[in-house]
């Protein structure tokens, strides 16, 4: 209600990669269906980007059991990455090609909504990476229009910590599939420093992420260009 994510008639599909957060995003989401005064409708969509020792298929007949649509997607990312990056990290060509491919799907079946599962945790990491690598104040968007003006994506789980995530995949045992990627577990990156930082931090300031939100809560408004 905040940021106005969802609305009447709305047709919502859900990036669905496997891991926890947005395996618990798809049951909030089938909880909101099921209790929220309006209606709205919901589908998933998962990128299998074929890499070497993460095989997401086994979310198809997950998704089948709750009777959703599941449009399941195969992309050889890794290997169009060594002959299509230039300058960017695999990372960031990955990430870009999964979003192109999501919103691609969006429109063939007629969605409007994109939803993404992405939590407080990771836009405080955003908010810091921005702010020490690129002198900007910019993080994470909650809800925003995307620029060709047909979608519009959302983040439900903005005011969510991870260790809650991680708690209630714990709890309810969802089949979560554990990212593998060889690119992206070779190095250090900055995102797992800043939440090294972060967690170092909160063990001396148990407010800090209270305190981050309110810095962060104008940037996530709805208008605002993605960083």
């Amino acid at each position: 209600m905040d940021f106005d994510m969802i609305g009447k008639g709305d047709r919502i599909m859900l990036g669905l990669s496997g891991g926890k957060d947005s395996l618990t995003l798809l049951h909030l989401l089938l909880h909101f269906q099921r209790h929220a005064p309006i209606d709205f409708e919901l589908g998933v969509v998962t990128i299998d980007p074929q890499a070497d020792g993460f095989d997401p298929s086994a979310l198809i007949p997950y998704v089948k059991s709750m009777g959703l649509k599941h449009h399941y997607r195969q992309e050889p990312i890794l290997e169009l990455a060594q002959t299509h990056m230039k300058k960017n990290s695999y990372c960031a060509f990955c990430a870009r090609m999964k979003r192109g491919l999501m919103y691609d799907t969006l429109r063939k079946h007629d969605y409007n909504v994109l939803a993404l599962a992405q939590h407080l945790d990771d836009l405080a990491e955003s908010f810091l990476m921005s702010a020490f690598h690129q002198g900007q104040l910019n993080t994470m968007k909650a809800h925003y229009l995307i620029d060709a003006g047909d979608l519009r994506v959302i983040r439900p789980m903005v005011y969510v910590r991870e260790r809650q995530i991680l708690d209630f995949a714990a709890n309810g045992a969802l089949p979560v599939i554990e990212e593998s990627c060889p690119a992206c577990f070779s190095i250090p990156t900055q995102r797992a420093y800043m939440k090294s930082m972060l967690d170092r931090e909160e063990r001396a300031n148990p407010q800090i992420f209270k305190s981050l939100l309110s810095a962060m809560r104008p940037l996530m408004k709805k208008g605002m260009p993605e960083t």
